[in-house]
């Protein structure tokens, strides 16, 4: 089996997953059926219990042969494989992602997130410093599936506009909105959404590098040939420097939350750019008593409101609403 110039690795996984994975976890994926491999969302390693893999319709654990026919055959995660793994990922520096590891995560070429627990160091006054002696990370995969944004894409035509409606996709974790995300910049930058003459300018906030998922620079994902991106850049200043210098008609960008996030938002609307971004929450009203966001959907800011689901696998759109809240039927 090959990924790109990588021989043995599994399906069509990043290379950059499977190169940080220890050797005894490699040789026992190789031995995993290829569906089970292609449904793969996150690896899960906790030291002394049995290494998991889950995904859509899939929880199972890993065993010397493949998929383990229950806990007693499957392999037991040691501390030896999770340093192994995250001085791979970190590249052998630690210190070097401090900043990722004091959010709970570090970001890995190709998108793909790792997830780690285990003993917080705190600053004196309380804040989170960092995350020591690891003792449980989560591999999340991350996967390009083009055609995810189509429905949303086509509810964000305006009649009586030039540019698309400013748009906010709402879920709880692990639902798509990345993906969605991703799809949504590929097909506005490359003019394939339904009832558009041509593509758009768009800007790509890329603040944990998993929307484009770039390597030195250079996207890994398929986000359109109209596609700017600024990786590793904050939010908020990420979206001021676009406004300044790059001229986009799209900003997109996730997981906004701050009042910074807020005060950009507001200032890339009133220089004429729509703005597609993201934000944790299971509805829209759970999300507007989120801190500082209320005053995003008493603006008036996104005209499109976005509900995601798992509930027929990730990018599962439950519901389109307008700036009021209002089920959209039609195009605006």
């Amino acid at each position: 089996m090959t990924v790109g110039n990588l021989q043995g690795s599994p399906g069509d996984w990043e290379a950059s997953v499977w190169n940080i994975l220890p050797g005894e976890i490699q040789a026992s994926l190789v031995k995993t059926p290829k569906d089970v491999l292609s449904r793969i969302e996150e690896l899960r390693l906790r030291v002394g219990q049995p290494l998991q893999l889950l995904g859509m319709d899939l929880d199972v654990y890993l065993g010397a042969t493949g998929v383990a026919q229950g806990q007693i055959d499957a392999m037991v995660v040691t501390l030896d494989m999770i340093s192994k793994t995250m001085q791979k990922a970190t590249q052998a520096s630690l210190y070097a992602v401090e900043e990722d590891l004091r959010r709970g995560y570090v970001t890995v070429p190709g998108g793909h997130r790792i997830g780690v627990a285990g003993r917080v160091a705190l600053f004196g006054g309380g804040a989170v410093k960092s995350i020591r002696n690891i003792s449980s990370i989560n591999i999340r995969i991350a996967r390009e599936w083009p055609g995810a944004g189509t429905e949303v894409a086509r509810h964000m035509v305006s009649r009586s506009e030039a540019k698309p409606l400013s748009t906010l996709i709402l879920s709880p974790p692990g639902c798509g909105k990345t993906t969605m995300l991703r799809d949504l910049a590929r097909q506005w930058s490359e003019g394939v959404v339904k009832g558009q003459r041509s593509g758009k300018k768009v800007t790509i906030v890329d603040e944990r590098s998993e929307i484009a998922g770039s390597v030195e620079g250079v996207p890994q994902f398929r986000i359109g040939p109209r596609t700017d991106i600024l990786d590793g850049c904050p939010k908020a200043e990420g979206m001021l420097m676009a406004i300044r210098s790059l001229s986009p008609d799209i900003l997109v960008t996730d997981e906004i939350g701050r009042q910074s996030d807020v005060d950009a938002i507001l200032e890339a609307l009133h220089a004429g750019v729509a703005v597609i971004a993201s934000a944790h929450a299971s509805s829209l009203s759970q999300w507007r008593k989120r801190p500082h966001m209320d005053e995003l959907y008493a603006s008036g800011s996104f005209r499109r409101y976005v509900l995601l689901s798992r509930r027929r696998g990730p990018c599962t759109v439950e519901s389109v609403l307008d700036q009021e809240g209002l089920p959209v039927t039609r195009l605006a």
